[in-house]
């Protein structure tokens, strides 16, 4: 047994464990261990620096939970965008490819609670199927493993699926959705890297939401990784309480950026069942974005995304940049608020052609359709 598989086996995860390591009431412990059962692993538990802190509210189940009953278990309707088991197709060319119920730790803010955790959720028996549908829909190049957690499979299992998914000619890019490098980091290993640069282009999305998840642990996981061809990026959750400060996710940013790690996205929190607690205003995203964008690397500059809910996609968010605008010119701040000027450019004007002769330039037709901007009512 490796010893990612050893830590996993002395998770915390029973309801006597969370009485006795947390101090949660049992009655409260067993309803909480019914709605969305508890693991957290040695290595990520040693992580916690005192009771509520940042790394203790992602992993330690909270009776505040059990109060959020209104949420949605499915908030970005996947169920309704899986043609076959096993496959999310929301994006014309990409689909995502669930490969395990199983995780290295069970986040209290996870959008997907309703299958993780329960094997007979996400049946791995089932994958034919969705190998079958990815071989008929040549407009899929890019597959997202995900679950669960992909990486909670061992390395011969996961060749089997990348080695199949490559047999596939269509299929381009291959992406796998992993925290394993933040929450288990000891499961990155030199022969999951070994086999994983067999099957490139592979890319690994990975996800920390608080600079102490930066250790020297996961700094070699994700370098590891890195050293493998397999560029990382990172899907940050906007947490209360745990990186809703701009000098936090600042911090966050700079600190992945020198693990080698590229800031992807920043979440919203989704409306799921028994995580209304993690949710923050929007405007605290985008004071955070308003506090990153010329004030760090555009390296480390992620898009800020509300994930919208019932299925509608990444929407991205940003502080208001444009101050005023006419047919003539756009008027705009910069990053210290310092307004600018900047002269729009006619769709119809006199340019130079060969021969020296002038004619006025066509507009452009592109055939796409101007979206409408909503006057909202006061």
């Amino acid at each position: 047994m490796e010893l990612w598989q050893q830590l996993l086996k002395q998770s915390v995860s029973s309801v006597d464990q969370l009485v006795d390591k947390f101090g949660i009431k049992k009655e409260v412990a067993e309803r909480l261990n019914e709605f969305f059962m508890a693991r957290i692993n040695p290595y990520y538990l040693s992580l916690i620096r005192y009771p509520g802190d940042p790394i203790w509210l992602q992993a330690v189940p909270d009776e505040e939970e059990l109060y959020d009953v209104d949420a949605s278990e499915d908030p970005l309707n996947e169920e309704s965008m899986s043609p076959v088991p096993n496959i999310t197709h929301r994006y014309p060319d990409r689909v995502l490819f669930l490969t395990t119920s199983q995780c290295g730790l069970y986040c209290r803010f996870c959008t997907r609670k309703r299958k993780v955790g329960d094997s007979s959720k996400i049946n791995m028996r089932e994958l034919e199927s969705a190998f079958r549908y990815l071989e008929e829909h040549t407009e899929v190049n890019d597959v997202i493993l995900s679950g669960g957690d992909p990486l909670m499979l061992t390395d011969a299992m996961l060749e089997k699926i990348l080695a199949r998914l490559r047999q596939i000619p269509h299929i381009q890019i291959i992406r796998l959705g992993t925290k394993m490098p933040c929450v288990l980091p000891q499961r990155v290993t030199s022969e999951l890297c070994k086999m994983l640069k067999k099957y490139h282009p592979i890319y690994v999305n990975t996800h920390f939401n608080h600079p102490w998840e930066i250790t020297e642990e996961s700094k070699k996981a994700c370098e590891m990784l890195v050293d493998a061809g397999c560029p990382v990026g990172c899907q940050t959750v906007l947490l209360k309480g745990v990186n809703d400060d701009p000098e936090v996710m600042k911090e966050l940013m700079k600190k992945l950026l020198a693990i080698r790690v590229r800031p992807y996205y920043i979440y919203q929190a989704d409306l799921t069942k028994g995580a209304n607690h993690f949710r923050t205003p929007i405007d605290v995203g985008l004071e955070i974005m308003d506090n990153l964008r010329g004030h760090i690397s555009g390296l480390a500059v992620p898009y800020f995304v509300i994930d919208a809910p019932g299925g509608g996609g990444k929407i991205p968010l940003l502080p208001e940049y444009v101050l005023a605008r006419d047919k003539e010119k756009i008027i705009l701040r910069n990053f210290k608020n310092e307004v600018y000027e900047y002269p729009d450019v006619q769709e119809e004007h006199i340019v130079l052609k060969r021969g020296r002769s002038i004619e006025k330039r066509p507009k452009r037709k592109n055939g796409k359709k101007k979206v409408p901007v909503p006057v909202l009512a006061g």
